[in-house]
């Protein structure tokens, strides 16, 4: 429905309706524009998260909702007018009460400290994973992945292409992420293939994802880095092995070379960037962003037209530009 006629609907009917059922009118509304993203995985990744918040969710419920009826239950059969209803003024300690109401939230806890730390060590971000194609040639897909002001750029080294707000993979297809910044700290989210990433300059973050089916999904920046920040998304789009091999074609005899030269045109500050992709990719620019051969960008400015402070890995003891795990969501 169009955005004016559902404003029409609220207007002619909300005011006409009582306020207990106004309550999931309104909320409906403000959910319609919602996109189920995390609860619609497109991965093994994303289904093994979805997993444990439903698990998690449902191992809450099973105190709070006994909790919330056995509230109401007190609240009624306790009333003042309930003459049946036994009262002891004096009453002051159980302890098979004590043991009921400890052990209980003591066994959920303790369940759902399990979920999280076993889901934790399987859902490492920097764990291969496997393919189900089980075909060697294909393997595992390299992608070295760069935040900057404010745009994203994909460098692909095996295949010699790199492509800027737009990642393209093979489904079905184990992809490596190595990550940084080329700017202030980032976040990498694709929510329905999983596992939210930061990226932080002057170091490396991995992580391996996969889409088990062809399809575009949304990638974002989860991170705020400034003014650009509310544009800095990229479309993932994955492809059969067919598709994807022809993209890779396409973009080896189109757009620029990525060299040392190209790369610094693009670090600077821009918003709301299209798409494009490069050719003859330089297979070691990833290394000199992280290590810093080359300059980083300046970040967004205060008001008072300074460079706001970026994460460095001088800011992190004992940290180098070395592969970082678990820095994730």
């Amino acid at each position: 429905m169009p955005g004016s006629g559902a404003a029409q609907l609220c207007k002619s009917l909300l005011p006409r309706m009582p306020w207990a059922a106004r309550w999931p009118v309104i909320a409906g509304l403000l959910l319609s524009a919602c996109q189920p993203a995390v609860l619609d995985p497109a991965g093994p990744v994303g289904q093994a998260q979805k997993t444990i918040l439903i698990d998690s969710v449902a191992i809450m419920l099973a105190i709070i909702v006994p909790t919330i009826l056995a509230t109401l239950g007190f609240a009624w059969w306790f009333r003042a007018s309930n003459p049946r209803a036994r009262r002891l003024p004096d009453w002051a300690y159980s302890g098979r009460i004590e043991l009921v109401t400890w052990s209980i939230p003591v066994l959920t806890i303790i369940l759902l400290g399990g979920v999280a730390w076993i889901g934790s060590h399987q859902l490492d971000p920097g764990r291969p994973l496997e393919s189900k194609t089980g075909d060697s040639k294909t393997g595992v897909l390299e992608v070295q992945v760069v935040s900057l002001d404010w745009k994203w750029l994909f460098i692909y080294p095996g295949q010699r292409v790199a492509s800027v707000n737009r990642l393209v993979i093979p489904a079905g297809v184990p992809v490596h992420f190595s990550l940084t910044s080329a700017s202030v700290m980032n976040a990498f989210f694709v929510p329905q293939l999983g596992s939210m990433i930061y990226t932080m300059n002057g170091m490396a973050t991995q992580l391996n994802l996969q889409a088990d089916r062809p399809g575009t999904f949304r990638g974002l920046s989860s991170h705020y880095s400034g003014d650009g920040f509310s544009d800095m998304h990229f479309e993932v789009r994955a492809l059969d092995a067919a598709g994807f091999a022809a993209w890779v074609e396409a973009a080896r005899g189109a757009g620029p070379p990525l060299d040392a030269g190209s790369y610094a045109e693009l670090a600077r500050q821009s918003a709301k960037v299209g798409p494009f992709t490069y050719r003859d990719a330089d297979p070691g620019l990833f290394g000199q962003v992280v290590a810093q051969s080359l300059p980083p960008g300046p970040g967004p400015t205060n008001q008072m037209g300074q460079a706001a402070p970026r994460a460095s890995a001088d800011a992190s003891a004992g940290t180098s530009a070395s592969t970082h795990h678990g820095m994730e969501h």
